[in-house]
């Protein structure tokens, strides 16, 4: 039996907005309800991709709300900007060391992402390359 949100690709943005909102909130409360040393957000993400291994709810039912996300990101992170010009410490050295951490987590970030995608990628063309010698 396949859920609603299956049958239903075309909710509307604001619905998928709130539904993306949901999870972030169920994550937040089965954080708090078991005391994870991660966050909620996180396990909302995961809760939503595993949702989607299942096939319980499309892509679709999901793109319109999380393209606004990735849009309107900039918003998120201006409570940030502001927060920084109350603590000048962070334009100093401090800043500096900060910045730093910044960019050596963004390098490291990328590196394995990439590394993981080569080793995914070569993973699937060597189980494509067997399928065609079975055949």
């Amino acid at each position: 039996m396949r859920s609603d949100l299956q049958n239903h690709p075309k909710l509307s943005r604001l619905a998928q907005i709130l539904l993306l909102l949901g999870f972030w909130q169920v994550g937040e409360a089965i954080v708090r309800l078991t005391h994870l040393p991660i966050p909620g957000a996180i396990v909302g993400m995961l809760l939503v991709l595993a949702l989607f291994a299942s096939g319980r709810i499309s892509m679709a039912s999901m793109k319109r709300g999380a393209e606004w996300f990735l849009a309107e990101m900039l918003l998120f992170f201006v409570p940030a900007v502001l927060a920084l010009l109350d603590h000048g410490e962070f334009i100093g050295i401090v800043g500096l060391k900060v910045l730093a951490v910044i960019f050596a987590g963004t390098v490291i970030v990328m590196g394995v992402t990439a590394m993981t995608i080569d080793i995914g990628y070569r993973l699937m063309m060597r189980q494509g390359a067997s399928r065609h010698v079975q055949h």
